[in-house]
Order: C-alpha cells, then sequence, then structure tokens
C-alpha cells in the first residue's frame, strides 16, 4: 500500500467515471460536434464500441446534445465545463441542506469556514453573492407576481 494520499474526490469525480471525464474534456475541446471516429485517436487503447457506450451514457445522463447524421451519431456538451460544475455544485447542496434553517447552520458554517480557510478573496466573492441574491429576493417580493397590467383594466 502506497503512503502517498490520493486527492479528494469531486462531485464531478463522482457523477462521471474517469473515461467519461477524459471524453468531456475532449469534447469541450472541440468547437464542432464529434462522433466515435472523430474522438478515437485521442484515446488509444479505448475499444471503439466502449468510446460508444460512454458517449451513450454521458447522453443518458443528459451531458450531450447528440445529432444522427447518416449512420453516425454526433455529440456534442449541453453546457460548458464551468456550468456543468455549477449545476452539479448546486444539486450537492440541494441534497445536503435539510428543510429547517436551524439543521442547515451547521453545514453553511462549515461551509463559510473551507471558504475562508482556502482564500480570503473567495469569501468576499461569497459575501458580495450573497448580497447580490438578497437584493434578487427583495426586488422579486416588491413586484407583485398577480398584478394586473393597465391595459388589461379599462
Amino acid at each position: 500500500m502506497s503512503d502517498t494520499a490520493r486527492p479528494p474526490r469531486t462531485h464531478f469525480d463522482t457523477a462521471f467515471g474517469p473515461l467519461e471525464s477524459r471524453v468531456l474534456d475532449a469534447l469541450w475541446s472541440r468547437d464542432t460536434a464529434a462522433c466515435v471516429r472523430d474522438l478515437q485517436p485521442a484515446f488509444p487503447g479505448v475499444a471503439y464500441t466502449t468510446l460508444m457506450t460512454t458517449l451513450d451514457r454521458l447522453f443518458r445522463k443528459g451531458v450531450l446534445r447528440r445529432d444522427k447524421n447518416g449512420r453516425a451519431f454526433f455529440y456534442q456538451p449541453r453546457v460548458t465545463r464551468d456550468e456543468l460544475r455549477s449545476q452539479l455544485a448546486g444539486s450537492t447542496f440541494a441534497i445536503m441542506l435539510p428543510g429547517d434553517a436551524s439543521s442547515a447552520r451547521p453545514i453553511l458554517s462549515q461551509f463559510v469556514d473551507a471558504v475562508g480557510d482556502r482564500d480570503h478573496a473567495l469569501l468576499d466573492e461569497l459575501e458580495g453573492l450573497v448580497r447580490a441574491r438578497r437584493q434578487e429576493l427583495e426586488r422579486k417580493m416588491a413586484t407583485p407576481r398577480d398584478a394586473v397590467s393597465r391595459k388589461d383594466v379599462k
């Protein structure tokens, strides 16, 4: 057994296997959609059918868009790498945060501590995001949803 510690797995790593991650990276690096044959040279030692199955699995997970051209399927990411990471982080928080505020406090506290330990500038950015979100919610609360437009009133 090795004494070298493995880096901690991210939510991205748990959502996608190593080959899926490599395939996503290959697709993000391209400007156009790609079929299995287009990607095959970047994956020496990986069978054509394995690559095909991996692309299909990513399509079924909703990460890729797929269009048929002749007999081949062409794949393209639905979102950018950053958008996907953001979606995964959002789903993680949605799962972790309980319904009541008192139970959420320890989780939020640990999150703030982790951000602060990592980077003080990031903590400032988090504070700015909280303020912006609060202002957005206040604007929504100030605008009645069921307001009747002046055109409709005669």
